[in-house]
Order: structure tokens, then C-alpha cells, then sequence
């Protein structure tokens, strides 16, 4: 409960004092005057009466000091009935310990001698002051100083002389420096010493924390001493308390040392400043609370709170554009200095859950709902409503679900569950609110992805921090320590990645890992300097140093350029790699590579399921590629037609273009624009190339399996020319066979130029690579035709 219900509680107790101490009061009166009237006062009892200028005065004494004294300006005894009347009394009342000066005053008195009843006509006022001074002070003399005094005002007041009950059915008005307040009917029971206030209850506390409290009925009793309010309500300018039920427990001073509040407790506050009061649409803010029973422990004899304890579904909510709910069996508040919070404790499953609002949902920025779970939570507080720290205790968990986007492209329900061994959250303050800034886990901390249809997707660390955005919303997620994610599909589809610290972002589910990294997927190994997953498709970016090794092969008999079992390497700058299909793209300075077959080009595109290369250049970087065809044999008979000559002997061809494809399975290269192929006696260029490669297995029967491709022949078209050192050749067409050493030129028509024999012309020109025959074919209309220069 707020602060001004424990002040109210010390005025509560003061009354109750006040009307016990009234009513003894009344009592002593009732017997003095009855005796005196009957004339029946024996000495013995330590009345001492004497006549005074405004009637007579009695009083009671102890042998020491006096204890109370009664005036009144008038009595009369009714012989008949043995009732009396007394006029304008006045009694005070002292105290065994001369510590009290308490006045009760009215005009008549009325005193029934066969009932026993004293009653009082009319009105009854009420002091009640303390004389801390009293015995140090003369015998019956008034206080020098009068400090906090309390008054009381009603009429009616009945006291039984027999029961020693007393009551009123009128309304009982009293007042201070801090509160005033009424009720309606008291009654006092003297054989239990309880005082109750029958209904009606309203007390008004002013100051700078006023407030108001009602109740249906309050009961003040002595053994033990202590004040229940019936159904309470506290009102104050920024909220209001209630419950069924408030006991407060006196210590012998009359101050407050227990509070027990139970029966659906309420509490409702809302911002009352300019500053922070309202959400960005205008509502004030709100924030409710309730829990089955709450206890308030206070300082010895100084009406300060020093810890609140709530049990049993504590709920807490709050409205506003990131609204808060929070559970917990118990809370525990301590206080400090004049009632300021400085530390709350949750246990017993504590909740807390921050909502987005709809209308803050967007591409940039998705909403997120915050829900943190742990057995114990603990809560620093600093100038008793800035919130500082929070730690919890136990195996603790975050949830995070970021809102669907809407649209034709709309998005699952994205859950992040973040768990560790405990949090330690920090907060501050920004444009006038107190939010969370960051939540620190460890150790064992683990990050689920999860989404309707898909495995969980799942990171694990030694210690994770959150940090949250100013208007509510989880910003990004550090992992730090031995890193280790898990796509979680299956075997030869999974991700998998290590590292030493990885960075998440829920906004747009991005895995940032650094620290030497490592990507594995389906057989693919990747490391770079930094590597990018995206937790929601399995696509990851690799920047800086990349190198991707490409294991778990098996052997293609049929393949070629890639076809061995050995693992195919690939390094480059960065990389990007698709998680299905599975491609993964190259780019800056790329080299690929199995055992001895090499493709070099600014950018290489690998598809690893059907061992597909695409690679692009530019003129000044192109594609580079290096193939081998065998030297051949002097003896022509030991070869066989399709088949690699038997020599040993192989001779480099590299080939460069801006595009390369090639397929394994088919083992054609095709290369396009800006072809040039080089060979140790010739160069070939060409718009369009296409080389085809001998099947892997056959190939390796004359040489080693690791060696590089092996030429079988090769097909260019497009402003086709051939050099050689004696001879350069032009078409549109060629037909290069490897094991013949065989160029067969057409189209443009085909042309060979030789310094000895000029400039040849054909449909068809068929020459060699190692001699200077020259095969021309023409027809009726296109006839060959040579051109021979004469030397003079």
C-alpha cells in the first residue's frame, strides 16, 4: 500500500487510545458522581472532594500523584428514581505515569442509578494530549507545550456502570494536525477492551500525500492491541488501495509494528505529472495490482515502513503503448530512510510479459512481446521508483514473439526463447521513463528460434546479453564463449556453426558470428572472418578470408573436372550460400579447386548437389581455367579412335573468358565472352567455347586421379582465330580434337594465313597442331583459292 495508509495507521492507533482512555474517563465520572449524590463516598476509595467558585471538583489519586479530576458547575439528585444530573463537566485525566493531560468536556451529564448508565446529553468533546514532561512538572498542571493533540467530538455517549460497555449511535467526529475524520456509532466493550467503530469510517490525511480513507467498520482492542478495518479504501490524487479486510498491530507505544491486509487486494495508480503521463496515443497511464494477502513490517516505534510482503497470485499490469503484466506467488518490498522503496523480490514462478503495441508493427522495426520466467527474481530501486537492476535466481527464461507483418507477404509467428542459468538486467531512463536497457545471462545460455512448421533453430554459449530498445522491444542478442548453432533439419541438410562470440538481431533474425568463425552444412565447412545466418531461411553471408571446403564426396565415374571423391576447396572474399537449393556464390579474387582441376574468377557460383559451377569475370580479371591434353605418340596405331593417346605425356591448355559454366555430370565447360585458350605451340580465341573433358575414370588410366582435366576436344564459334608461330588461321567455326592435334576450321570462310604459302580460302580448312599440312575443301561455288606472295 502506499505511504499514507502507515501515517493513517498511527492516527488510527492514537484514536484508539484516545476513545479506550474517553471511556474510563466516563467511567471513573460515573462512579464519583453516583457515590457523592448518594452520600455514600467512603473515605477509603482516595476521592477528594471539595467545593469550589464554580461548583464542586473531585478527584482520584494514587497517594503521589493525582490521577484524573472531575468539575462541574451543578448537581441534582432526583431522590425518588436515585438518578443524578451534572452541568458543564469538565474532566482531566493525568495518567498513572502524570504523561497524559486528556480533557473531556459537556454541558450534561446523566447519571441512572437502576440501569447503571451514564449518559451524556448532547455533545462530548475530546482532547487527547501527550505530557511527556509530567512528572518533572508540578502535580495537575497543565503542559507547557502542547504537541500533536488530537480531537474528538460526538454526542449521546451511554456508559454502562455494571458492563463497563459504552456507545454511541451518533457520529463520532476527530481530528489532527494530519488527518481529521468521522464515523458513524461507536461502542466500547469493557470486559475486552475493544473499541468499535460501527460504520461509515472516513478519515482525511492532508499535507502534500493527502489522501482519504473509508471503511465499513473498524475495531480497536487492547490484548492485543491492534485496529481492524472492515473493507478499506484508500484514495489518493494518483490512485486508490483496497481490501476486505486490515489488521494493524500496536507495539505498547501505540505505533504501528504490523500491518496485515487480506480478501482480493486492489491497488490502482495512474501518472499524474505532465512529464510521462500518457503513452504516444494520449491514454494516461495506468497501473493496477492485487494479491490475495499482504503483511507490512514496520520500525520499531517509527512508523516506517521496512518491508511489504505480498502472497498468493500477485498480478501486476500496466497500459501504454508496451503494456506490462506481471505474476509471482510472493513479493517481498523492502524500504528504506521515510518509506522509500529500495529492493523488491519475486519468488514462488515469477512472470513478466511487455506487449507491442499493433500500431508500432513495421518492416524496420516488427513488434516483439517480452515475457521473462525465472523462480526468483530480485529488483534494485533507487530514490524509491527508479528502477536500477534485476536479478533472478534459478533457471530463468525470455520469450520473444515478434508480430506477423501483414500484407500479401505475411510472416509466421517468429518465437525466441533465450534460457540461462540466471539474468542480471539493467535499466535507465529515456525521454522520461525508466525502461530496460540490457539483460546479461550465464552461464549455459541458449537461444531457440522456433516457427509454426519448421525445428527449432538453436544457439547455445557460455554467457548471452540482450539489449532492448527504448520503446520496448528486444534490439539485439550477444553470445559470447564457445558459440555453437544448430539449424536443427536433418543430417545432410543441417547448419551448423561455431564460434566465439555471435551477435542476434530478432528484428530481422540475423546471426552475426566473429571470433573464428565456422559454418558447416550437409558437408560444406566454411570459416571467414565474420559470417551472417539467417535464423529464418538458413541463408548465410560470409565476409573476409573465406575459405569452404566441400567434404563427405563420392566419387562420379562419369564426372570429370570435379568427379573425384577428395574434397573441393574454394576461397574467395565473401560468400553467400542459400540453404535450398544448395548454392552457395563467391565473390573477389575466387579460387575452386579439386585436386589439380583449379577455376579462378571474381565470381564463382557452386552448386554442390550436381557439382554445377557458374564463375563470371570482367576483361581485365576473366575466368581461368587449366586443362591438360596428352602429347601424341609418334606410333598412331597404338591409339585407339574416342580414346587418349597411350603416352604419358600431357601438355597444359589454360583457357580464360568473362563466363564459365560447367556441369559434371554432363563434362562440357562452356565458355563465352572474350575466349582465349593457350596452349604451349598455339592460341585460340573465340566468342563461344566449349570444351569437353574425358570421363574421369577413363581419364585416369593415363594419368594420376588427381591430376587435372583431360582434354577431349574442343568447340568454339564466333570470330574464331588460331595462332601458331608460322600460321594464324580465322573462321567461324572450330573443331579441335586433342588426341589428333586436329583443327578443323568453317564459316566466314575459313582462312589460314603461312608466310611460305600465303593465304588459303576453303568451305572447310583442316591443318594440324604439330606439322604444316593443310587440308583445303571448296565447292563449285566456293572454290579454293590461294594467294601466294613473289619476293623480287
Amino acid at each position: 500500500m502506499p505511504l499514507p495508509v502507515y501515517r493513517l495507521r498511527r492516527i488510527l492507533a492514537a484514536l484508539a487510545v484516545l476513545l479506550t482512555v474517553t471511556v474510563a474517563g466516563m467511567y471513573f465520572y460515573a462512579r464519583s458522581r453516583a457515590t457523592n449524590v448518594l452520600k455514600s463516598i467512603p473515605g477509603k476509595m482516595g476521592y477528594d472532594i471539595k467545593q469550589t467558585a464554580h461548583g464542586f471538583q473531585f478527584s482520584k489519586s494514587d497517594g503521589k500523584r493525582t490521577l484524573f479530576t472531575v468539575q462541574a458547575s451543578d448537581v441534582k439528585e432526583f431522590k425518588l428514581n436515585g438518578n443524578a444530573e451534572l452541568h458543564n463537566v469538565s474532566i482531566v485525566l493525568y495518567g498513572r505515569d502524570a504523561s497524559r493531560f486528556d480533557q473531556i468536556y459537556g454541558d450534561d451529564f446523566a447519571y441512572n442509578q437502576k440501569t447503571g448508565e451514564v449518559t451524556a446529553r448532547g455533545e462530548v468533546q475530546i482532547d487527547l494530549v501527550a505530557n511527556p514532561a509530567g512528572l518533572m512538572s508540578p502535580d495537575q498542571s497543565t503542559p507547557k507545550e502542547l504537541k500533536n493533540p488530537i480531537h474528538l467530538k460526538t454526542r449521546d455517549l451511554v456508559f454502562n456502570r455494571d458492563t463497563g460497555n459504552a456507545m454511541t449511535d451518533a457520529r463520532v467526529e476527530f481530528s489532527t494536525l494530519q488527518a481529521s475524520g468521522s464515523a458513524v456509532g461507536v461502542k466500547y466493550s469493557g470486559k475486552s477492551n475493544t473499541l468499535t467503530l460501527a460504520s461509515q469510517v472516513h478519515i482525511v490525511l492532508s499535507g502534500p500525500e493527502a489522501a482519504e480513507l473509508d471503511a465499513e467498520r473498524a475495531t480497536i482492542t487492547n490484548d492485543p492491541r491492534q485496529i481492524v478495518l472492515e473493507h478499506p479504501r484508500l484514495s489518493r490524487r494518483d490512485g486508490k488501495v483496497q481490501a476486505g479486510r486490515a489488521t494493524f498491530e500496536l507495539s505498547p507505544e501505540n505505533h504501528v509494528e504490523r500491518v496485515l491486509a487480506t480478501g482480493n487486494i486492489v491497488a490502482e495508480t495512474h501518472a499524474t505529472d505532465a512529464k510521462g503521463s500518457s503513452d504516444a496515443s494520449g491514454r494516461v497511464l495506468e497501473t493496477n495490482a492485487r494479491a490475495d494477502e499482504a503483511e507490512f513490517l514496520l520500525a520499531h516505534n517509527e512508523d516506517l515502513v521496512r518491508t511489504a510482503i505480498f502472497r498468493g497470485n500477485v498480478h501486476l499490469d500496466r497500459n501504454g503503448d508496451q503494456p506490462i503484466e506481471g505474476d509471482a506467488g510472493r513479493v517481498v518490498l523492502d524500504f528504506g530512510g521515510q518509506n522509500e522503496l529500495q529492493k523488491i523480490h519475486a519468488i514462488d514462478g515469477a512472470h513478466l510479459r511487455q506487449t507491442s503495441a499493433a500500431a508500432n508493427n513495421s518492416p524496420q522495426n516488427p513488434a516483439q512481446d517480452f515475457d521473462l520466467t525465472a523462480p526468483v527474481i530480485d529488483v534494485a530501486v533507487k530514490q524509491g521508483h527508479v528502477l536500477e537492476r534485476a536479478e533472478t535466481s534459478g533457471a530463468a527464461q525470455i520469450t520473444i514473439v515478434q508480430t506477423p507483418q501483414a500484407g500479401p507477404k505475411q510472416t509466421a509467428h517468429q518465437k525466441t526463447v533465450v534460457t540461462a542459468g540466471r539474468f542480471d538486467a539493467r535499466f535507465g531512463e529515456s525521454e522520461g521513463r525508466n525502461h530496460l536497457i540490457s539483460v546479461l545471462g550465464a552461464p549455459d545460455a541458449r537461444i531457440a528460434n522456433s516457427q509454426p512448421g519448421q525445428p527449432d533453430r538453436v544457439s547455445t554459449s557460455e554467457s548471452v546479453e540482450a539489449t532492448f530498445l527504448p520503446q520496448g522491444g528486444i534490439d539485439a542478442i550477444v553470445q559470447t564463449g564457445s558459440v555453437a548453432y544448430s539449424d536443427g533439419l536433418s543430417p545432410d541438410k543441417r547448419t551448423q556453426a561455431w564460434s566465439n562470440s555471435a551477435r542476434y538481431t530478432p528484428a530481422d533474425q540475423i546471426l552475426l558470428l566473429t571470433g573464428n568463425p565456422r559454418v558447416a552444412n550437409g558437408g560444406m565447412e566454411t570459416t571467414a572472418n565474420t559470417i551472417r545466418i539467417n535464423r529464418a531461411t538458413g541463408d548465410a553471408l560470409a565476409e573476409g578470408n573465406v575459405k569452404s571446403t566441400y567434404s563427405e564426396l563420392q566419387e562420379q565415374p562419369n564426372g570429370a573436372l570435379l568427379a573425384s571423391a577428395s574434397p573441393i576447396h574454394v576461397t574467395a572474399r565473401s560468400m553467400t550460400a542459400h540453404n535450398s537449393p544448395v548454392v552457395a556464390t563467391y565473390s573477389g579474387g575466387v579460387r575452386l579447386w579439386q585436386d589439380a582441376n583449379v577455376v579462378e574468377a571474381p565470381t564463382i557460383e557452386f552448386d554442390r548437389s550436381r557439382r554445377f559451377v557458374t564463375a563470371e569475370g570482367t576483361a581485365a580479371k576473366p575466368v581461368q581455367t587449366v586443362l591438360v591434353q596428352t602429347e601424341k605418340d609418334t606410333d598412331a596405331g597404338q591409339q585407339k579412335k574416342g580414346t587418349p593417346a597411350a603416352s604419358t605425356r600431357t601438355s597444359p591448355i589454360t583457357i580464360t573468358s568473362s563466363k564459365l559454366t560447367y556441369a559434371d555430370a554432363e563434362r562440357i565447360i562452356h565458355y563465352e565472352g572474350g575466349v582465349k585458350a593457350k596452349a604451349v605451340d598455339f592460341t585460340a580465341t573465340a566468342d563461344t567455347l566449349n570444351a569437353y573433358l574425358f570421363p574421369h575414370r577413363q581419364s585416369s588410366s593415363i594419368q594420376p586421379i588427381s591430376g587435372p582435366g583431360q582434354l577431349e576436344r574442343m568447340t568454339a564459334e564466333g570470330k574464331v582465330s588460331i595462332e601458331q608461330q608460322s600460321r594464324r588461321a580465322e573462321g567461324q567455326k572450330l573443331v579441335y580434337t586433342a588426341a589428333e592435334d586436329k583443327f578443323v576450321l568453317t564459316g566466314g570462310p575459313p582462312c589460314i594465313f603461312d608466310a611460305e604459302r600465303g593465304k588459303i580460302t576453303g568451305v572447310s580448312l583442316t591443318f594440324f597442331r604439330r606439322d604444316d599440312r593443310v587440308l583445303v575443301e571448296g565447292v563449285e561455288s566456293a572454290p579454293v583459292v590461294t594467294t601466294t606472295r613473289v619476293a623480287h
